[in-house]
């Protein structure tokens, strides 16, 4: 990723160079609609037609489709480009915890990042796909995120009445939950209150 930014901010440089050198509004707008229009296609185009960006290729990385072990479609490779975009760093939060090291636009597209060339890797370079341990006397996926969702919203319920109790009872004001307008004390509670939320979410 880094490495494609490094050539997005050339690209950009160079066309506001561009544009400043020759100094007209029509050419800097068509200029600008160009750079912006090859930015957002240069992964999909890439990734649909030799399996990555100039970044992925420089880190002997490819993107597969998980079912054909080909290059994606260009719609997949627009959508993972949009889910990775919107999302940004959330979207790789949940790479250890699939198999396949899988980020959410990967997941949801159906797609994979491999090693483009083996022989060019070292083992420190990649991971294998992670078996999961025989769930013996475990229920279903399902029912278990169907638990763990139920879980978090009694949790968050919980926070909910107990920040409304404390807004009866004086403690933290309203304007501090509603509006943002926190006095030192205020944003004190709300920190706490925060943490214990997030301690207790955790806990299971």
């Amino acid at each position: 990723m880094l490495f494609d930014w490094i050539i997005a901010l050339i690209v950009i440089y160079g066309a506001v160079l561009l544009a400043a050198t020759v100094g007209n509004d029509n050419f800097s707008r068509a200029l600008g609609i160009l750079v912006i229009v090859a930015l957002v296609l240069y992964e999909p185009i890439l990734v649909s037609r030799i399996g990555g960006t100039l970044g992925h290729s420089f880190n002997n990385l490819r993107v597969v489709d998980e079912g054909t072990g080909g290059n994606i479609g260009f719609l997949r490779a627009c959508a993972r480009f949009a889910i990775k975009g919107g999302l940004g760093l959330y979207s790789f939060a949940i790479l250890a915890a699939t198999p396949r090291n899988q980020a959410v636009h990967d997941l949801l597209t159906g797609s994979t990042v491999q090693i483009r060339d083996p022989a060019k890797a070292l083992p420190g370079q990649y991971i294998l796909e992670r078996s999961e341990p025989a769930a013996t006397g475990m229920p279903p996926p399902l029912r278990r995120l169907a638990v763990i969702c139920c879980y978090l919203l009694l949790t968050a319920m919980v926070y909910l009445l107990i920040t409304r109790g404390i807004i009866a009872a004086g403690v933290i004001s309203d304007g501090c939950i509603d509006r943002n307008v926190c006095s030192a004390n205020d944003r004190i509670l709300s920190l706490n209150l925060g943490l214990t939320l997030l301690a207790a979410s955790a806990s299971r």
